[in-house]
């Protein structure tokens, strides 16, 4: 790991002008990440309170622990699970330097299995598919990940094929813990105020209402949330998610005739007209094109629900979409009209544009700061959503920067040691942006 640390600490001291020696973390973001995906912290949808699971609770003491241990200020885990900390600015006095927070959050999707993650290191990767041991129907290949073509000779990360890996978004923890464990050992790095949150619940959309953003005390905020080397983003969907209830009539099976109404009929019978009557949908659509996905759906003779995500860049679009839905429900119910179908739908975030675009400094420091990584970044839209836009939304102006990682939320998800090293080399450069654009 000294090496790799060497390669670190050499290309900040190439940007930093300062004559002396630059150390070393005292533990690299490589080593941190392999500790943090080992621990089980998926979220679960549809509980009352964050965080959805007690399990996150053991990645934020753990947190807690070493932020006390670096040392930061103020840290503490608030009753809804969120690990808040603070570490003063070293500007002369009289900076007009705002505070400026780094968010990562703890939970793992939902979606696939966090437990027992296994981390394997393909070293020195030579190009080719990668099959993962333990499952070798899971393979992340080259087709579907161009992105390997750039970590030749890199250190790749995945798991062993029968779990997430987890670096959405413990990649993210490792590069603001590391940034700041590299801040600290060298205090002539001139940096702004920053303040530092991790999150419970972020893939189920259910802890970041609970956050305090006055008492955290940042004027802005970035997610360190994203994906492969270079992408920053300050847009992201406007969402809404829907759900459709089907009530029918249960009595004894044995007794039924002319009594039983089976509402599972009708939810399957909806669910069978996606494909013709909704073309949009994630299977279909890629770049700035919305999609409707039924996503999750529970089925009996009485009551039967789907749920579906609406996601479109333009928030008129989820009107549009919103109408299509109750289309497919009014020809189901032609079909069954002795079932009763209920249609609802919330906003879950507006896309954070609406806001971030009188902010433009936000995401110009942070392509300047990945530049000097070495890294050419450029703005792309988020097909997903992120604690930063709720945020936003809320009052912080916050886009997403890039961890390193690919493919979140399903077995073949990877980061590589370039992609660790390069994202936090990318953060200790913006906080020094800050600072000097701060005189």
């Amino acid at each position: 790991m000294k090496f790799a640390n060497s390669l670190l600490i050499a290309a900040i001291l190439a940007i930093t002008s300062v004559s002396a020696q630059i150390d070393p973390p005292k533990e690299s973001a490589m080593d941190r990440f392999l500790r943090y995906v080992k621990i089980d912290t998926q979220s679960a949808e549809d509980q009352p309170a964050p965080p959805s699971t007690k399990k996150q609770l053991d990645l934020a003491r753990l947190l807690e622990k070493e932020l006390n241990d670096l040392p930061m200020l103020d840290v503490r885990i608030s009753e809804w699970g969120i690990v808040y900390a603070y570490m003063p600015g070293n500007l002369p006095s009289g900076s007009n330097a705002p505070t400026i927070g780094f968010i990562a959050h703890m939970d793992t999707s939902p979606a696939v299995s966090g437990a027992n993650v296994n981390p394997i290191i393909h070293k020195n990767y030579q190009g080719g598919d990668i099959v993962l041991p333990n499952d070798k129907t899971q393979v992340i290949t080259v087709a579907q990940n161009p992105d390997l073509k750039n970590l030749i000779g890199d250190d790749i990360i995945t798991a062993d094929g029968t779990t997430l890996l987890g670096s959405d978004d413990k990649a993210g923890i490792a590069e603001i813990m590391t940034m700041l464990d590299i801040l600290i050992q060298n205090p002539q790095i001139k940096r702004p105020p920053i303040a530092i949150a991790f999150t419970p619940d972020e893939e189920v959309g259910g802890g970041i209402e609970k956050f305090d953003i006055k008492g955290w005390g940042a004027k802005f905020a970035y997610t360190v949330d994203g994906e492969q080397l270079g992408d920053i983003s300050n847009e992201t969907w406007s969402a809404r998610t829907a759900t459709v209830t089907f009530r029918g009539k249960s009595t004894h099976p044995g007794t039924a005739k002319g009594i039983l109404i089976n509402s599972a009929y009708a939810a399957g019978d909806f669910l069978s007209r996606f494909p013709t009557m909704i073309p949009n949908r994630p299977e279909t659509t890629e770049k700035r094109e919305g999609f409707i996905h039924p996503y999750s759906s529970t089925m009996s003779e009485e009551t039967s629900t789907v749920k579906i995500l609406l996601r479109n860049f333009d928030i008129n679009g989820l009107a549009a979409q919103e109408e299509a839905v109750k289309k497919v429900i009014a020809e189901t119910q032609k079909k069954y009209p002795n079932v009763k179908i209920e249609y609802g739908s919330v906003l879950g975030y507006l896309n954070m544009k609406e806001v971030l675009k009188d902010y433009p400094q936000l995401t110009d420091y942070a392509i300047e700061a990945a530049k000097r990584a070495g890294i050419t970044a450029e703005l792309r839209p988020i097909r997903g959503g992120t604690d930063g836009s709720r945020l936003t939304a809320m009052g912080l102006p916050t886009p997403n920067l890039f961890t390193g990682g690919h493919n979140f939320h399903g077995k073949l998800e990877f980061n590589s040691r370039k992609g660790l090293e390069k994202s936090t080399e990318t953060l200790v450069n913006l906080v020094q942006i800050w600072a000097e654009r701060s005189k």
